[in-house]
């Protein structure tokens, strides 16, 4: 595998105006993205807004229409090759063969790749035991779980170490256990110098493993930032405190009418602005909660809600909550009374994601044979405001710095297996 650019401090994914349309319908208008060796790019939009689109260009599956994908410095439409040769793909639905084990189907494809019969086979059961699929290694995917058969696939794209990850919306439908186990096989890919790529709709997914989330909108990227700094500009933190009733709640309202963010009428509950910063914070929220209790109001619980990706996610593409009315998250309590718990690898093997976007994403006219396809209404938006702090390069260069907890190892890529030139 050649990085043509390794060695020089250039994004490992790069697109640059990059376009598709499918005759007179825009899919993508306009992206620009970056993510360097061993970051997670984690791209959000709303169904049909140009995600999986955007991925299938990258991944060689689909000519851009205008612009350019590069991938590890090679232009995905004019060196496919070399592309492939440097990254794996897991779409949206798994592209495995279910007649055949674990073992067998990740044997088959090391074949396919090229690899001898014995470093193949050797591959194949380092990733089985990686993926913790060793006591299923010799039944048929088809009497796998969900998790198990997504385990499998994003194993299968992993069949020759690739640099680069295309990760479409790996969990979707998988139960809260799997989901965890393929963030760690994830955060495993990207300590060991891996660069992935991740579209997804659950957005704490993106919350938890990617550097930076860039938001993407009919066809265009519209915020390209941190999460927290997404976050942050939604609005401050919020005591949240459900009263026993509407007399209650408009007792609540009246005693710091000028703190009130958001009254939600149909649960007696009143959000109450809180400072966020450390001692201060504590301060004020032990002093809005003593005022409380000498008011002597009739409270059935509270909790601290804190801005989540989800509230920036909605604001960004124009359906956003009032600051302060933000969803809870991380502290939940009692006042007086009892409260209330407020793919495959690409590389020459199969990897093509045969269910976009619903509705949005599936392409019409793909150069790769086999790929199902649609055509679907993509209007063109205004150019995004590119002086809005949230589109700035400054997390790029040290993502560390906006995100001081995440602590990165340093990173250099495992080595290939042999590509033996023995039985092939």
């Amino acid at each position: 595998m050649n990085v043509a650019t390794e060695g020089e401090n250039v994004p490992m994914i790069k697109t640059e105006g990059l376009t598709k349309s499918f005759g007179k319908v825009v899919a993508v208008a306009g992206v620009d993205l970056e993510v360097d060796r061993g970051q997670v790019l984690a791209l959000l939009g709303p169904n049909g807004a140009g995600k999986t689109t955007t991925v299938r260009m990258l991944s060689t599956l689909v000519p851009p229409t205008g612009g350019r994908a590069l991938v590890g410095g090679h232009d995905a439409a004019r060196e496919p090759r070399a592309v492939r040769a440097l990254i794996g793909l897991a779409g949206q639905s798994a592209s495995i063969d279910e007649k055949l084990t674990a073992t067998q189907n990740l044997t088959m494809l090391g074949r396919l790749h090229r690899l001898s019969a014995r470093t193949a086979k050797a591959r194949a059961a380092q990733l089985v035991e990686g993926f913790d699929l060793t006591a299923a290694a010799d039944r048929a995917a088809q009497t796998y779980s969900g998790g198990m058969r997504r385990k499998l696939d994003l194993a299968a794209s992993l069949i020759m170490a690739p640099p680069v990850l295309f990760l479409d919306e790996p969990t979707t439908g998988l139960d809260p256990v799997s989901r965890n186990g393929l963030w760690d096989v994830v955060r495993d890919l990207v300590q060991a110098g891996t660069t992935v790529l991740l579209t997804t709709q659950y957005l704490d997914e993106a919350d938890r493993l990617a550097d930076r989330v860039a938001v993407i909108d009919q066809g265009r990227v519209v915020a390209d930032s941190t999460a927290q700094r997404l976050k942050d500009r939604v609005g401050a933190t919020g005591l949240a405190v459900v009263a026993a009733g509407a007399e209650a709640a408009e007792r609540l309202r009246r005693l710091f009418p000028d703190r009130v963010s958001a009254v939600e009428e149909a649960t007696h509950t009143v959000v109450f602005r809180v400072a966020d910063a450390g001692v201060a914070g504590m301060r004020d929220l032990n002093g809005l909660l003593a005022a409380i209790l000498d008011a002597d109001i009739a409270v059935e619980s509270y909790d601290i809600r804190r801005p989540t990706l989800d509230d920036a996610f909605l604001q960004l593409i124009g359906h956003g909550t009032a600051p302060g009315a933000v969803g809870a998250a991380g502290v939940s309590g009692v006042a007086g009374a009892s409260g209330a718990d407020s793919g495959a690898g690409l590389g020459g093997a199969s990897g093509a994601d045969e269910g976009a976007d619903p509705g949005a994403d599936a392409e019409a006219g793909t150069s790769a044979p086999g790929v199902a396809q649609s055509a679907a209404s993509h209007p063109t938006p205004p150019s995004p405001d590119r002086s809005n702090p949230d589109y700035s390069n400054s997390d790029r260069a040290n993502p560390d710095q906006a995100n001081p907890d995440r602590s990165r190892p340093d990173r250099s890529h495992p080595a290939i297996p042999d590509q033996d030139s023995g039985a092939r």
